[in-house]
């Protein structure tokens, strides 16, 4: 699928976003929330990953990172692949989920339309990348990231979203993802 949002610099840093299919406001539970978190510090660890900022919302990711092995590309689609796999499970197994069956549905009619999938898809195919290449687009990024729940009507002030970079920003000891502020 081709877009005109493409990663080009291999070592440049990118605001991306990405969707679940349908908008299907998925993270609303904190296991859901976890699987994410998890997926980011593995990625931190052992893929490369710089991440400068985050928001996981309800039924979108927005991160600015940057790959240090220089494929921002291979980071997202093997982050989205594991994720997607990993989501699908969580809610299948989640007897408390009162969506389940609908959400599972909704991801099967979306896995049909795509000949890429086999059986479900949880992601839409697209990141929207944007090379961030000052500082004034940065920290722009980085305020649209952090004022998305303000903007939603989820919190009042940003760094009351506990899926936030907010708060590492904020120098609040209640950060759940380690970012690099270097």
């Amino acid at each position: 699928m081709s877009t005109k949002y493409k990663f080009g610099e291999s070592t440049g840093a990118y605001f991306v976003s990405f969707a679940t299919v349908n908008w299907i406001d998925v993270f609303t539970r904190d296991s859901y929330f976890g699987n994410i978190i998890e997926s980011l510090n593995f990625c931190r660890k052992n893929k490369a990953m710089e991440i400068y900022g985050y928001c996981i919302m309800p039924s979108h990711i927005h991160l600015i990172f940057r790959s240090g092995n220089g494929d921002p590309s291979g980071l997202m689609r093997d982050f989205k692949g594991f994720t997607s796999k990993k989501m699908i499970q969580t809610i299948q197994e989640n007897t408390q989920e009162s969506r389940r069956e609908w959400m599972l549905w909704m991801m099967e009619r979306a896995g049909k339309k795509n000949s890429n999938v086999t059986n479900r898809q949880f992601w839409q195919q697209d990141n929207h990348p944007i090379e961030i290449w000052s500082l004034k687009v940065f920290e722009q990024k980085l305020d649209y990231i952090h004022y998305n729940p303000v903007e939603s009507g989820f919190v009042t002030d940003p760094i009351d979203w506990k899926y936030s970079s907010a708060r590492n920003y904020g120098n609040n000891d209640q950060t759940i993802l380690e970012i690099d502020l270097n």
